[in-house]
């Protein structure tokens, strides 16, 4: 039996789309590579798109950090940044999950992109509903009740109709939610915040964000070195290019470049780049992904040539709506 993943939000720092002239300029290159194939029958459109990568013709996305992870028997969802809001719709048609839970909802930390789309999240509001709260913070019940609150959101947590559960987990210490076992690991980020290793049927999953990935031997990581080891996918920061985390130290938010480091390290299979920065349009994260596409190359070329191992490892950039079974 597989993890399945579901990616509702990949941006960072807050909800982004391109403007209305990016867009513009953004079909504008779609149509050159379009027209430099010599296409000129109609029908040829339908064939040229289904072969581009779907983030180059729509984007990677506008919401905030939200992923759905399910076992055989257990759906948990990481993080309620915007991304949540489409989720939420999904359950609401009836068609995907019992409107009634019970749901699951781990909690990295609470910057307002990892927390907006709470509100949103209907069951929340429904007689009968059971939503489970898990996170290492000690004060997760009033951090969640806070999102609920006059006047930045009309109903306050005391209306709510569901039933709500908080559990404050341990540091490092394997929780078991049915046949699923979370285990949250600390991350380099300014304000605390806590990835999380899922396991279940013998895959697991890594969830990396927010990190600025400034630990990075096995030494520096210490007790937190096994959220890396030998994981089956690895969901990583990536909001900034390798030159950029100069600029921008002590932010959070880390590079492709650290990711690939620790996965050829740690022999982690797949790698998704997220986090993506709310400024950076698709033609930039299509850039950062040549420089790591350039970067990855490299470590390998040079490890052949110095006739010494390499874990090879499978990456990509999430985009919002990825479905992807590990």
């Amino acid at each position: 039996m597989s993890l399945s993943l579901k990616f509702w939000g990949v941006r960072g720092s807050l909800p982004s789309s391109m403007s209305p002239h990016g867009w513009r300029s953004h079909f504008e290159n779609v149509l050159r590579d379009f027209s430099a194939q010599n296409n000129k029958d109609s029908h040829a459109v339908t064939k040229f798109m289904q072969n581009q990568d779907l983030p180059c013709i729509g984007g990677y996305g506008t919401g905030t950090t939200c992923i759905e992870v399910n076992s055989l028997k257990t759906q948990l969802i990481i993080d309620g940044g915007t991304g949540i809001r489409a989720l939420s719709e999904k359950i609401m048609s009836g068609t995907y999950v019992p409107v009634k839970g019970p749901f699951h909802i781990y909690m990295t930390h609470f910057h307002w992109d990892h927390v907006i789309g709470l509100p949103f999240f209907t069951p929340h509001f429904i007689s009968g509903t059971q939503i489970h709260y898990y996170g290492v913070h000690k004060d997760l019940e009033n951090l969640i009740k806070g999102v609920f609150k006059k006047p930045y959101f009309p109903v306050p947590y005391e209306q709510l109709a569901s039933k709500i559960y908080f559990h404050v987990l341990e540091p490092r210490k394997p929780f078991k939610i049915n046949d699923m076992t979370l285990t949250p690991y600390l991350l380099d980020h300014p304000d605390a915040c806590w990835g999380v290793k899922v396991e279940s049927q013998g895959k697991s999953y890594s969830h990396c964000v927010d990190t600025e990935g400034t630990r990075v031997s096995r030494d520096e990581l210490g007790e937190d070195l096994p959220l890396y080891q030998n994981s089956d996918m690895m969901y990583f920061d990536a909001q900034y290019t390798f030159p950029e985390l100069a600029e921008k130290a002590n932010w959070g938010h880390s590079a492709a470049q650290i990711g690939l480091d620790l996965a050829f390290r740690e022999g982690i299979k797949k790698v998704l780049f997220a986090h993506h920065d709310p400024g950076a349009t698709t033609e930039q994260i299509k850039e950062i992904k040549r420089q790591t596409k350039e970067y990855y190359q490299w470590r390998v070329d040079h490890a052949h040539e110095c006739k010494e191992e390499i874990f090879e490892v499978d990456w990509d950039f999430a985009y919002e709506g990825l479905e992807i079974k590990i």
